[in-house]
């Protein structure tokens, strides 16, 4: 019998099956892993030893066997001298990874309290009279809108509200070649924007004791209404040195504007900020945690990755090419 103690090269199969070499052993416990199997007693289409392949989670290896659980049904023993080929396999992405672009923007509406949003076919026009932020005022434009004269309308529509049009596209979309297709350029130099998702209980875990910080003569204060919260960061005098804005919606909890102000930075205080803001939404049920950094932002890509967030989308906006000129 092959040795069970290292990834091993299993020998001849029934039927002079020759089976395959692979990486498999007890090193792949906990980890998810394709198999193909023989299974004995049967026989397959063409007459030799019948095979199966299994997916699923690798939970123990040993005493001759692999114990292997799929996602659905009971755990499965293989006798490892059954074992024709196998290999880890990535893991299943988790099923926030799942929620289609689209849908994941949606959850950020909550982000603005005044939010005013018009669907036009499969896209959505948003504007909002006090906020600035380009995900307030553009058309968030990710599927097919399916209406007739869609384009014509995103034009009159921010027209009469904003006076600069903006477009949000993926990459290399069928949306991106549309409005570039009508003249329309990158909104600013800006990189592409990445939105990024965490469970919430891995953020909360990576920030410890963020929200315990001793006495530095600054404090967070929150101000909750309805599903947003707004935390303001101030020093014992008084003085705003920072904060921002959280918001939940359907068990997901977004963040944007956390900012500190430059003199106190570098001291923990947009962690500290960003762990209230959390403890705020784990409170009210949220599971899944969500934010947006510019791709060129690689200090806060590195501070976030450390949070646990991951890359789900990227996005860019786009505008007409005489109204950038307007606004360089």
């Amino acid at each position: 019998m092959a040795d069970a103690r290292e990834p091993h090269h299993v020998g001849e199969a029934p039927a002079d099956e020759q089976t395959g070499r692979h990486t498999l052993g007890p090193h792949v416990v906990g980890q998810r892993i394709v198999v193909r199997r023989v299974l004995r007693g049967e026989t397959g289409p063409s007459g030799g030893p019948a095979l199966t392949d299994l997916l699923g989670v690798c939970t123990a290896w040993g005493e001759g066997s692999c114990v292997v659980q799929p996602e659905v049904g009971e755990p499965v023993r293989i006798p490892i001298a059954d074992i024709v080929s196998g290999k880890p396999v990535p893991p299943r992405p988790s099923v926030r990874q799942r929620v289609p672009p689209q849908e994941a923007q949606e959850r950020g509406f909550a982000l603005f309290a005044d939010l005013r949003t018009r669907p036009l076919g499969g896209w959505v026009l948003r504007h909002s009279p006090t906020a600035t932020a380009r995900r307030a005022n553009s058309v968030l434009a990710f599927e097919p809108a399916g209406v007739p004269d869609a384009y014509e309308q995103v034009v009159a529509y921010y027209a009469a509200t904003t006076g600069r049009p903006i477009a949000a596209v993926l990459p290399d979309s069928a949306e991106d070649a549309l409005f570039r297709g009508h003249g329309w350029v990158p909104e600013s130099h800006d990189a592409d924007t990445v939105f990024q998702l965490t469970s919430v209980s891995q953020a909360m875990r990576a920030l410890g004791g963020a929200t315990d910080a001793e006495d530095d003569g600054v404090r967070v204060e929150l101000e909750v209404t309805g599903d947003q919260a707004v935390a303001e960061l101030r020093l014992d005098s008084g003085e705003r040195v920072g904060g921002g804005v959280a918001a939940y919606d359907r068990d997901w909890v977004g963040f944007r504007t956390i900012e500190v102000s430059p003199e106190h930075r570098r001291r923990g205080l947009g962690l500290r900020v960003m762990a209230e803001l959390l403890d705020w939404g784990a409170e009210r049920g949220a599971t899944t945690a969500y934010l947006q950094v510019l791709g060129d932002n690689a200090p806060a890509l590195a501070l976030y990755a450390r949070l646990g967030f991951r890359e789900h989308h990227r996005y860019r906006y786009l505008t007409p090419a005489a109204t950038r000129a307007q606004h360089p």
